[in-house]
């Protein structure tokens, strides 16, 4: 399992406001057909799933801002995938919460 980060930034739509096109983003995300987890975040959206089917993902996703009438489009991604055991955003996060814990 893949998780990947995807930050996507509308560029040429007269305005510094991203929200509309953060939400249109989200709820395509969310009407995906591909079982993915994902997490909004404030700086960008964290996805899981099959790597093959989170970049069929992505790439619908960077087509959303301009359906909304950006002019141009930026997206990056950061792809985390593991292969010797299998991870998720829980595990990464759990991982690091055990890490935390003061030593006996």
């Amino acid at each position: 399992m893949a998780i990947v980060q995807v930050t996507i930034v509308p560029l040429g739509t007269g305005t510094p406001s991203v929200g509309e096109y953060v939400a249109a983003v989200q709820r395509t995300l969310e009407q995906a057909p591909e079982k993915v987890k994902w997490q909004l975040t404030p700086m960008s959206t964290i996805i899981e799933g099959d790597l093959d089917e989170l970049l069929a993902v992505v790439r619908r996703l960077h087509e959303v801002p301009f359906a909304s009438g950006a002019l141009r489009v930026s997206t990056s991604i950061t792809i985390d995938d593991r292969r010797d055991k299998i991870g998720s955003m829980q595990q990464k996060l759990d991982s690091v919460a055990e890490k935390l814990k003061p030593s006996p």
